[in-house]
């Protein structure tokens, strides 16, 4: 039965160079670089999730500034299944640092793409 399954292709993420660079914190000038955007932490956040995990990302849910950098939400596919509506997706908690270098994640929520959030059981 899994033989009969055709394995779908993963989506290709942005190449690492889209990703934000971590390293130092001045630049040439000696000046401090702007700080970590929003923007630029989540797709930090996809990078080193994708990276850990090899599970395909399908989008960024949330974005949150913390006292140390961010936390950033990542709904995932963690199986793929026919029909997708069977597939099983989970939200995962990233945190990101200032630098936008991963200091932790955690999966938070775990579900079947036809079933709504905050349903009951």
């Amino acid at each position: 039965m899994a033989a009969e399954q055709s394995e779908r292709p993963r989506r290709r993420r942005p190449p690492a160079a889209e990703a934000p660079q971590s390293g130092t914190r001045r630049n040439g000038n000696g000046q401090r670089p702007r700080r970590l955007s929003a923007a630029d932490a989540a797709r930090a956040a996809v990078v080193q999730l994708d990276d850990l995990t090899e599970h395909d990302v399908e989008g960024v849910v949330s974005v949150e500034r913390a006292d140390d950098g961010w936390r950033v939400g990542l709904e995932v596919v963690e199986s793929h299944r026919i029909p997708d509506s069977a597939d099983i997706l989970a939200v995962y908690e990233v945190r990101v640092d200032a630098d936008g270098e991963l200091v932790s994640y955690r999966r938070t929520k775990r579900y079947l793409r036809g079933q709504t959030y905050g349903g009951s059981r």
